[in-house]
């Protein structure tokens, strides 16, 4: 193989593991992040309070802390995944009454267990024919990775994501 042909693998692989510049990074994370909140915030603010399922009450409360309002469902509950799906399918059914869009996003941490854990619960859904958005998961995992491989150890960097949200959803009350 010449040099060229290392050069175009190098070049493809350095595209899809993201930009290098963490200030790059952080603006893909900081406009992913914004446009979730804009889907999970309650109808009466203007959102159309598309749920987020997360692991646990740590990852809830860091999105509570980046300005998430609506609806934050936790994996661990103490129920099995059968029982968790199914009460996600009678609370939010298959598909979002306002856009018709995802029923709901899932965020597991982009390590070996919250791999299994979205594999396996967005499975369960989709059999229930419950549309899921993994997006916002893929785009952190790509993004955020070198820093952190959980929600909840994005928790250093809160004020600084919360201010890049402000280009993509300003809060009126920061």
């Amino acid at each position: 193989m010449n040099d060229s042909g290392k050069n175009d693998w190098s070049n493809i692989r350095a595209k899809a593991a993201g930009p290098p510049d963490r200030a790059e990074r952080f603006a893909a994370v900081a406009e992913s992040l914004a446009e979730a909140r804009m889907r999970n915030r309650p109808l009466e603010d203007g959102g159309i309070a598309c749920p987020l399922i997360v692991e646990g009450k740590r990852d809830r409360q860091l999105l509570r802390n980046l300005g998430f309002s609506g609806p934050i469902e936790l994996v661990n509950r103490g129920w099995d995944h059968s029982r968790l799906c199914a009460w996600l399918y009678e609370t939010y059914g298959t598909r979002n009454q306002v856009d018709n869009g995802s029923a709901m996003f899932m965020l597991m941490d982009w390590d070996r267990t919250g791999g299994r854990l979205q594999r396996d619960i967005c499975r369960r859904l989709e059999s229930l024919d419950i549309a899921v958005d993994s997006l916002l998961r893929k785009r952190l995992s790509r993004y955020i990775t070198p820093e952190t491989k959980t929600v909840e150890g994005m928790r250093g960097f809160i004020p600084d994501l919360k201010q890049m949200m402000q280009k993509y959803d300003p809060l009126e009350e920061e």
